[in-house]
């Protein structure tokens, strides 16, 4: 049996059709439904375009994969299309998280919504997670101390840019720069975009455009690879206490403005 006749039947059943509305939809008759999904024939281009269409699913998602396992919340938007979100589970049906390597994260642009790319991914199940779909994201450099270099940052999948809540860490998947970990904060209703902060203030924030956002992905826990020093946890409670100063001292100059 083939991927697409069985995607064909599974879909048309996740909207709650029989053979004959389906057909009513796509302007087709019931027969062609019928011998599409028992495998009598194949869609032409011309009518897997349709498809494609009708389901916002590109074409080689349809052809290619078995989404019988897929729901509705199975799949997020890329530009003006959806694609399979897979998710992993273990034989007891829970949520596995998938573990981006250090050094395959730059192919991750290429590959993040491509089920056999996510698939031979591997695999982690932490129990005290809360519920959603998470994944394992690789840190690196020095940008959002006091996470160290080499750390993993498990974070949870965020369906919509329009939900980030300002001043929360986020993993942001860009065309331009790939994946980075920044504190965000929304300027969606004043110029549809983001501000990306490090919390190391060494480096600038700056601003993304949301239709460069592929996919957003919240701060649930850190899994650090090495163990902190004593400097560096001198030298982070030296960078949290200035920053906590900075703070204070603008509330002192805000007061004395008034007078």
């Amino acid at each position: 049996m083939k991927n697409i006749q069985i995607n064909i039947r599974h879909l048309r059943k996740l909207k709650g059709f029989s053979q004959e509305q389906f057909a009513e939809e796509l302007a087709w008759t019931r027969s062609i439904i019928g011998s599409y999904e028992e495998g009598r024939s194949e869609p032409s281009i011309d009518k897997l375009i349709e498809l494609s269409n009708y389901f916002d699913i590109p074409i080689d998602i349809l052809v290619k994969n078995d989404l019988r396992a897929a729901k509705d919340t199975s799949f997020i938007e890329v530009g003006n299309k959806r694609v399979l979100f897979p998710v992993t589970v273990n034989e007891t049906n829970e949520d596995l998280i998938d573990i981006i390597p250090a050094k395959a994260s730059a192919g991750y642009l290429q590959g993040y919504a491509d089920p056999e790319y996510v698939e031979q991914l591997q695999k982690i199940k932490l129990p005290f997670l809360p519920t959603g779909t998470h994944r394992a994201f690789p840190i690196s450099g020095d940008s959002m101390l006091p996470v160290k270099d080499g750390s993993f940052v498990v974070a949870k999948f965020v369906e919509r840019v329009d939900d980030v809540e300002d001043g929360r860490t986020y993993i942001v998947l860009t065309k331009e720069d790939g994946l980075v970990y920044k504190r965000v904060y929304s300027k969606i209703q004043e110029e549809r975009a983001l501000i990306l902060h490090s919390d190391n203030k060494f480096y600038a924030p700056y601003k993304i455009a949301v239709e460069n956002v592929l996919e957003l992905w919240e701060f649930t826990c850190c899994i650090n690879t090495q163990e902190y020093d004593e400097e560096e946890l001198k030298l982070s409670s030296i960078v949290s206490m200035f920053q906590e100063l900075k703070v204070e001292l603008k509330s002192i100059k805000g007061l004395e403005n008034q007078f």
